[in-house]
């Protein structure tokens, strides 16, 4: 019975630390700032959290110049283009021709920086050049400009500049409404004021209604908050136009009075009576 039970507290164990390892290597990871952790710049930290939402997402351009130069470029924003490789590749090169795999840029070695209404992701630390640049690491630069209505389009390679002795680096660009400036509330003070007299009406008129119906009891146009006070205003305001707007006095005799009977006066009996033969 204890070995069966040792047996299976070892069980227990090995599954323990499989699942830990795998939940371990499903865990991708994002972009490291340049600089120790206590120095990180908090500007950086809050841009890369603003494109975080496009970290899922995968972009992909292809090049061809002539024969000798036929490229796929890998880009991921703050992830792994290939995570089983953990090489950190955050922009990676493939030759279509012999597969070969170049890291362009590495996102544990990132900076990022903003204007207005773009933001510039960098990759540091990728695969050293050969023959060119003094043979340092290759570099990425990604412009991601703004473009409202879209969360990220028209990835782009514009230049390789690599006929420097130093500082040489892979230009890429994309639109994305994550880059644009937040924008600014267009409303005016007096709409501001009209809003929230509008918002206060409509809660004493739907307010007063539930109370008058609920807690009162009342019953049609009674429901009505303040029903009475309101009539009398109305009344009130009515009289004081018919006061004001009328053009004439009040006692004045009407324009034209039709013709009725007491205006006809009596008929004479006799007012014929000439004419009649003797």
């Amino acid at each position: 019975m204890s070995s069966l039970c040792h047996t299976s507290a070892v069980m227990v164990v090995f599954m323990a630390l499989a699942v830990s390892v795998g939940a371990e290597q499903l865990e991708e990871k994002s972009c490291d700032v340049i600089g120790d952790e206590s120095s990180e710049s908090q500007t950086e930290r809050a841009l890369l959290k603003k494109l975080e939402p496009l970290s899922q997402m995968r972009f992909n351009v292809t090049v061809e110049k002539g024969k000798t130069e036929n490229y796929i470029y890998h880009f991921r924003v703050c992830r792994e283009v290939n995570s089983s490789q953990h090489d950190f590749g955050g922009l990676v090169q493939t030759d279509r021709q012999g597969r070969r795999t170049t890291v362009i840029g590495r996102i544990n070695e990132t900076q990022v920086f903003n204007g207005s209404d773009w933001i510039m992701l960098i990759y540091k630390g990728g695969d050293s050049y050969g023959s060119h640049c003094s043979g340092e690491k290759r570099r990425a630069v990604i412009m991601i400009s703004c473009k409202r209505g879209v969360i990220a389009s028209s990835f782009s390679i514009i230049s390789e500049e690599r006929e420097k002795e130093q500082e040489c680096f892979y230009l890429f660009e994309m639109d994305s409404s994550l880059a644009c400036p937040a924008e600014d509330s267009h409303l005016s003070v007096g709409s501001i004021l009209l809003i929230t007299f509008a918002s206060l009406i409509a809660v004493y008129i739907i307010g007063g209604f539930l109370y008058q119906r609920l807690v009162v009891g009342a019953k049609g146009m009674e429901q009505f908050p303040h029903f009475a006070f309101w009539q009398d205003l109305g009344n009130l305001v009515a009289d004081g136009c018919d006061f004001v707007c009328r053009s004439k006095p009040r006692n004045a005799p009407a324009a034209y009075r039709g013709v009725g009977d007491d205006q006809l006066g009596e008929e004479s009996e006799e007012r014929d009576d000439h004419l009649l033969p003797m």
